[in-house]
């Protein structure tokens, strides 16, 4: 068993406590402009843009990541009603439809393509949902059911949200190894994937597979519909939509591009 015993906490200002997970949202954050600038200069987008729909992105990635946090653990909030409007808990699910909004609803006041904003976006999106996990590996949340494979994790640190010194999948570890996977396979593509928004829609197909397999060893979460976590019902929606979409659209350009 791997022991990780690093404190959640990475310091404090007076009373108010500066968590490892917030430092890793915030360089997530930093990560996702940073690659989508260098996307946008590539394609001739200003980077005023990028700036904007950032600032866009992380509002709607909050309030929604929030919400279906919320809806995730009813029970809870409906006993702590005082709890919804704290940011204690978010979802990722909830992130990606948020800032997919954002993009959208940004995209139609500027008169931009949301296809190739998103294309644009999702690259960066990939390495900053890994840096995230780094988040929830140090803060010890989104952890495994109990395994006796080698290379299973055991948390150690009294203020660490895993249950301690219990040998645990490491789950956060299988999102980012997955996140960057996939990043690897997109970045390499992503000139020659046609048409605009097919990065997009692999990306979405991509990280709804992931979640969806890694949650099977994943704890903490309560069955939501047909014995599936509620991320999983989402992710398997979203693969419903993201591939026959991308499989579709992507045949009707093949045969465009050939009667020409």
């Amino acid at each position: 068993m791997i022991e990780i015993d690093i404190s959640p906490i990475a310091f404090n200002i007076g009373p108010i406590e500066v968590r490892w997970y917030g430092i890793m949202v915030v360089l997530a954050v930093i990560a996702i402009i940073a690659i989508t600038l260098l996307e946008a200069k590539r394609v001739g987008i200003a980077d005023d843009h990028i700036y904007s729909l950032g600032a866009w992105a992380v509002i709607g990635g909050v309030v929604f990541s929030r919400v279906i946090h919320v809806i995730d653990k009813w029970d809870y909030y409906i006993a702590h009603p005082t709890q919804i409007f704290t940011f204690e808990g978010l979802a990722v699910y909830g992130a990606v439809i948020g800032v997919i909004l954002a993009i959208i609803i940004y995209c139609l006041i500027k008169q931009l393509s949301i296809w190739l904003i998103a294309d644009l976006v999702s690259p960066g999106a990939l390495v900053g949902m890994a840096i995230g996990r780094v988040g929830c590996v140090l803060n010890g949340c989104c952890y495994g059911l109990t395994t006796s494979f080698p290379w299973a994790v055991g948390y150690t640190c009294p203020a660490s949200y895993a249950p301690l010194g219990v040998p645990l999948h490491p789950t956060q570890m299988y999102h980012i190894i997955w996140n960057l996977a996939a990043f690897g396979v997109l970045w390499a593509l992503r000139r020659r994937l046609k048409p605009q928004g097919s990065v997009f829609l692999i990306y979405l197909a991509f990280y709804a597979a992931g979640d969806l397999l890694i949650r099977f060893v994943r704890d903490g979460d309560h069955p939501y519909l047909f014995g599936l976590q509620q991320a999983q019902v989402i992710g398997i929606l979203m693969l419903v939509v993201t591939v026959p979409l991308l499989l579709v659209r992507m045949w009707l350009y093949r045969r465009k591009t050939s009667a020409q």
